[in-house]
């Protein structure tokens, strides 16, 4: 769960002895805060979790001893994601609907179309790999994806229309194979047949039922005993289709010097069904007699040559021009422009000579006749489908070895591959087949071969066998996939009636919505019609982008046909106007609908925040600025609210809080009057926020009653941003210090963030521009990841958008260095932060002397301040006396510092240290044991100091050193601030460890986290 820690207590026990003198200052909460190194290495060992499981918070908690070992994911972008989506990318209307829309629509309204359907599925790639670079993908795949990143409306609502699509695209697919089956492979195969001339359309779509629901039962059984079947065929059914293309290109190139003889018979400028006669002419000669032919039989019912006939028949010559004129025919300039024909019209060649006259009715079977009435609303329909399949690779997701680079990548180069092939299909289409065999569908004109592969070379065979095949496979494909998303949908219990779904197998397979999915499939194939299906799947599959925008668009939609040019000015006017009265205009209070609405809104979301703290991926810093001010109410550190502004760039929430001393009765006007001083000051700094001045009889209550009450609803504060108590050390009164570590107290137990800016006069203001320079994290403990968030928010002002993100962790003893390098590497990967990784590690060193002589002054001026009866004169006296003695003991100690800068060995060497590293650690040991004793026997006193101390103060004195040593030039240091003793008699010497932890730092930000996560690295 995100409020619980990485570790338990076990775990951060481990190697207490290095914490003992290392990381003392932070080892009363080592139990909330671990170590990084452990933090990592959880991280990194993260497995993706299958489809439809709980949140991947609940399953890291889990105990690791119930996991499967799982099989590391190992599929790259080619295998993963490029090749399964253009599998599902090329499917069934590329072969059969393809050359029929170029013929309908010409070439130019077929590139609007394609490029109109690939721009939609072009956006919703980057719109999705927006969503697949956004940390770790976990398996799942889109729905996954679309739910955790939007919310169980939208992941409810499009995962089901995603379902459904996919279910239908099912269908389409065993369609299409029952297509290519009955019309290509073996007719005769068909088990209805037509009674009549006209019944011939409502036979077919009879004979597609019968197979389609075999086809279904068949796939639906594979799918049922195994997917395994299905995948170790995908690759056979892909090497289908790229054969099948390649063909088509073999035959463009052919055709440019050696055209395949497919004739055409045309009577007058009319198309003829050539598969009812065999020699295109009126009459044959037979040993020398001119007899009737069998089309001369077919108009006039005998063979009578002197009988009348139909009219247009003997009015009109019978000719033969060529199906497929070639690329260099020059047929391309006829193929340019679209012509659309009704249902039952006849398919005629535009130019060609012929005598307009009645023909017969009943003899209109014998052309070839357009099935449908076409338009280009109609052919975007019926195309958009062969667009679609671009999930392929995310719902892989938990196969992929770096999902976060392979989704995107293989995702958009499928697209612009299949894009490129479809364009270049379309240009060849319309330059080598002649208008008439582009438009016919069936290829009724080419004695019912199927049109695509009248141009594909060696064989048309090539493309019947390669289209029939891959439709099954994509078929496979959709049965596989839709039964798995119900699933997920299922388990994840957002639509409760749909509960039952979630079960399956043993083994997890969907059994039942498998079965569900089969009975929908079942509906599409009961329609029968291939052109009916798929304007239904175009219709499921955009529906997710239409809804929330119907109202608008029929709105804009009426704008446009009654002129599109005056829309676009009006609504560019409009436009003008509103941002003008928004950014320029004068306040108005006239009770509009629109500041009513803004309240009705407000309400609205304020009650849906009520609902439960927000997710990792939502939290961001809402703070609550505390300032202080001066006796005549004015702002005393103005830079907090510029730090404020820099941080929060307008966005969330930002309150200013302030506390006044005094009853309220009588100090309402003050208050009043420094709430208007502070709103002044925040429009100074661009500060976007609220201001709330509350007035108490003691500053630390006033506090404590704006940390527990300000904001409303779940509209928040998270974070506290607090100043630092400057001079303290020289201040008689204790109360500035006592404040300040009791505010610290206040935010821990609120569970709320605390961020501490010290030398907050240095920080830079809103003017400034830093080109250069670094922000330096140093990621000492991990509590929750608000090291890791805030210089990324920094980095969006422009004031830090120049400087470099650097992150140094502490590595002890018993840390692999390396490996801890490489693992912040991969984390702040799968974050997308960019920064310099660098592990410095700190070896178990003796207690040098200065640290002790700096705790026996702490312990002494401590001692010294309580006697409360010291005179005012004395006390002052006292403070010199302390000062002076700091900097002699700083000079002294120098010599006994450089003595002690040689490490112990530790009995365990650790993989990163060299053998000559060890020899001269060995060689060290004894000398430096010997110069602390001579040391300790000088200074008899420190004997007595309070060992607890004395290792707080070795880790300030140590971390004070190595951070100044790498960091002494940066633009701001960020450090966790370690908590306040639990016992509150080491209140002041708490104060002096962060005095002596950040000396010699410019720019100091003290970070504390709420005990929550506040980054992940899970989409």
């Amino acid at each position: 769960k995100e409020n619980s820690p990485f570790l338990n207590n076990l775990e951060a026990g481990k190697g207490g002895d290095y914490y003992d003198k290392n990381l003392a200052l932070f080892e009363e909460e080592l139990d909330i805060r671990p170590k990084v190194s452990s933090l990592l290495g959880k991280l990194v060992n993260y497995t993706n979790l299958t489809q439809g499981v709980k949140e991947h918070e609940e399953a890291e908690s889990t105990d690791g001893s119930k996991k499967k070992v799982s099989k590391s994911p190992s599929m790259g972008t080619l295998m993963g994601v490029y090749l399964p989506c253009m599998q599902n990318i090329f499917g069934v209307i590329l072969f059969l609907r393809l050359t029929w829309m170029v013929g309908m629509a010409g070439v130019l309204q077929s590139f609007l179309i394609v490029l109109l359907c690939c721009c939609c599925t072009m956006l919703t790639t980057i719109s999705m790999s927006a969503i697949a670079t956004n940390g770790v993908v976990p398996a799942g795949g889109s729905y996954f994806m679309i739910s955790r990143s939007l919310g169980p409306e939208f992941g409810g609502a499009v995962g089901l229309c995603f379902y459904l699509g996919t279910t239908f695209a099912g269908a389409m697919y065993i369609l299409g194979a029952i297509e290519i089956l009955l019309t290509y492979i073996v007719p005769q195969a068909a088990i209805f047949h037509p009674s009549g001339a006209h019944d011939a359309s409502s036979a077919m779509l009879n004979n597609m039922r019968v197979y389609g629901t075999v086809f279904l039962l068949l796939m639906a059984v594979v799918v049922f005993v195994g997917v395994k079947y299905v995948n170790k065929f995908a690759s056979l059914f892909l090497a289908c289709v790229v054969i099948s293309i390649l063909s088509i290109y073999a035959g463009a190139i052919k055709s440019i010097f050696d055209p395949p003889e497919f004739p055409i018979c045309m009577l007058g400028n009319r198309t003829l069904s050539r598969d009812q006669f065999d020699v295109c002419a009126k009459t044959i000669v037979k040993d020398n007699i001119t007899v009737a032919s069998k089309l001369w039989k077919l108009f006039c019912l005998n063979t009578n040559l002197t009988t009348n006939c139909d009219e247009y028949f003997l009015l009109n010559n019978v000719s033969e021009i060529a199906g497929i004129p070639g690329a260099a025919s020059g047929i391309l300039k006829d193929n340019l422009w679209s012509n659309y024909l009704e249902k039952g019209e006849i398919l005629e060649k535009a130019h060609h000579p012929s005598v307009d006259a009645a023909g017969q009715k009943n003899n209109l079977h014998l052309y070839v006749l357009s099935d449908i009435a076409t338009s280009f609303m109609v052919l975007v329909g019926i195309f958009f489908p062969s667009v679609t399949g671009i999930m392929a690779g995310s719902n892989r997701s938990g196969d992929l070895k770096d999902a976060q680079k392979s989704i995107p990548i293989g995702t958009i180069l499928a697209i612009v591959t299949t894009s490129l092939v479809y364009f270049s299909c379309v240009l060849l289409f319309g330059a080598c087949i002649e208008g008439v065999v582009l438009r016919d569908k069936y290829g009724d004109a080419v004695n019912k071969n199927l049109v695509v592969g009248t141009l594909s070379w060696p064989s048309p065979w090539v493309i019947v066998i390669g289209s029939f095949f891959s439709t099954c496979g994509a078929g496979l494909q959709s049965l596989t996939g839709a039964p798995r998303l119900l699933q997920a949908i299922a388990k994840d219990n957002i639509i409760p009636f749909l509960w039952v779904f979630g079960h399956g197998k043993a083994n997890g397979e969907p059994t039942w919505a498998l079965l569900l999915t089969a009975l929908i499939a079942e509906l599409g194939i009961l329609i029968a019609s291939l052109d009916m299906v798929a304007p239904i799947l175009s219709i499921i599959l955009l529906e997710p982008k239409a809804l929330s925008f119907l109202g608008m668009s029929i709105c804009l939609a009426l704008m446009f046909i009654s002129s599109w040019y005056y829309a676009l000015v009006a609504m560019l006017i409009a436009g003008m106007i509103y941002k003008y009265i928004e950014y320029q205009g004068a306040e108005k209070e006239w009770g509009d609908g629109i500041r009513g609405l803004s309240l009705s809104a407000a309400r609205y979301a304020l009650l849906r925040l009520e609902e439960g703290p927000p997710h990792t991926k939502n939290w961001r810093p809402q703070l609550l600025v505390l300032l202080k001010l001066d006796e005549d109410l004015h702002v005393k550190y103005p830079r907090l609210l510029t730090f404020a502004s820099q941080l929060k760039a307008g966005k969330g929430l930002t309150i200013i809080g302030s506390v006044i001393q005094g009853n309220f009765l009588e100090t309402y006007g003050e208050a009043q009057a420094a709430e208007q001083t502070i709103k002044n000051m925040m429009d100074i700094e661009k500060v976007k926020g609220f201001c709330q001045v509350v007035v108490a009889n003691k500053v630390r209550e006033g506090i404590a009653h704006l940390i527990q009450s300000c904001g409303l609803g779940g509209m928040k504060h998270n974070t506290v941003v607090l100043g630092w108590p400057y001079g303290w050390r020289q201040s008689e009164d204790p109360r500035s210090w006592k404040t300040f570590i009791g505010t610290v107290r206040c935010t821990t137990a609120a569970h709320l963030a605390l961020l501490v800016p010290k030398n907050v006069s240095f920080y830079p203001s809103n003017h400034e521009r830093y080109n250069e320079g670094n922000i330096d994290v140093w990621w000492i403990v991990h509590d929750g990841g608000m090291l890791m968030l805030l210089p990324f928010l920094l980095k969006q002002h422009k004031v830090w958008r120049k400087c470099k993100m650097r992150i140094f962790t502490v590595a002890q003893m018993d840390d692999n260095s390396i490996q801890m390098k490489k693992d912040l590497a991969t984390f702040l990967y799968q974050l997308r932060i960019e920064a310099e990784v660098e592990v410095v590690e700190m070896h178990n060193s003796d207690i040098s002397a200065y640290t002790y002589e700096r705790t026996l002054m702490m312990e002494q001026r401590s001692q010294m301040l309580r006697q409360m009866r010291l005179t005012k004169t004395e006390r002052e006296r006292e403070a010199q006396l302390v000062k002076d003695r700091h900097s002699i003991a700083r000079l002294e100690s120098l010599y006994s510092d450089e003595e002690d800068e040689a490490d112990p060995v530790p009995e365990n060497i650790q993989m990163t240290w060299t053998k000559e590293k060890c020899d001269s650690e060995k060689r060290n040991r004894s000398s430096a044991v010997g110069t602390f004793r001579d040391l300790i026997s000088i200074k008899p006193e420190w004997e007595n100091l309070n060992q607890s101390n004395v290792r707080r103060m070795h880790t300030a004195v140590k971390l004070n050193e190595v951070i100044v040593n790498r960091s002494h030039d940066a633009r701001l240091v960020l450090l966790n601030m370690p908590g306040p003793p639990k016992n509150t008699d080491g209140d002041e010497n708490y104060m002096e460890f962060l005095e002596v932890l950040t000396e010699g730092l410019e720019r100091v930000l003290l970070v504390r986290g709420g005990g929550r996560e506040v980054i992940t690295i899970y989409s």
